[in-house]
């Protein structure tokens, strides 16, 4: 990890399901953060469920509007940020995260993602006749992407609890030193 950064904010990566906004939203009252899940911000700004997006507007418009929404975050401070599955596949949102917050990867088996995603009617990329088959390719194909995050951790066989308290030791190891988080900002 580069020490010039100036890590003021927690951002969470990952494939679907992982847990990344239950594990944010624990890190986030753990820190005395603000939490914002990137997916829910696109939600309510645009007034539609993610799944209407990507059916009415398609994937590419998605991304290119959830880069936006990377963007707007880095001027925040004090900010634990849940990300969308996709996200870290472009580039420069995993860039421009970087700037600003420790990037930590929230992984599990295909099995247990699709244990955790098998009911969940909100996920537009399971709309295929084999979703294990899907999430395998989905992962094989992020799996470069997600290996770039400052930190992975493994969410197989552990509570949220103790995912959120690993994230949180994980933050508190990289901006001590002297590299504390800056004031706060509000999303």
């Amino acid at each position: 990890m580069n020490d010039d950064r100036q890590i003021r904010n927690l951002a969470l990566i990952g494939f679907m399901a992982t847990g990344k906004s239950s594990v944010g939203r624990l890190a986030a009252q753990a820190l005395g953060f603000a939490f914002v899940d990137t997916d829910e911000l696109i939600e309510s700004r645009l007034r539609k469920k993610i799944s209407e997006v990507f059916a009415q507007e398609g994937e590419a418009w998605f991304r290119e509007y959830e880069r936006n929404i990377v963007e707007e975050i880095s001027h925040y401070a004090r900010v634990v940020i849940a990300t969308g599955g996709g996200l870290a596949v472009n580039p420069a949102n995993l860039a421009s995260l970087k700037t600003h917050a420790l990037v930590v990867c929230l992984w599990g088996s295909p099995e247990t993602i699709w244990n955790r995603a098998r009911h969940a009617t909100h996920r537009p990329l399971l709309k295929d006749p084999d979703p294990l088959g899907k999430i395998r390719q989905l992962l094989a194909a992020r799996n470069p992407h997600y290996r770039q995050a400052d930190i992975l951790i493994s969410i197989e066989r552990r509570t949220m609890r103790k995912v959120s308290d690993q994230v949180v030791h994980e933050f508190r190891l990289a901006t001590a030193a002297g590299r504390r988080p800056a004031a706060a900002s509000t999303p």
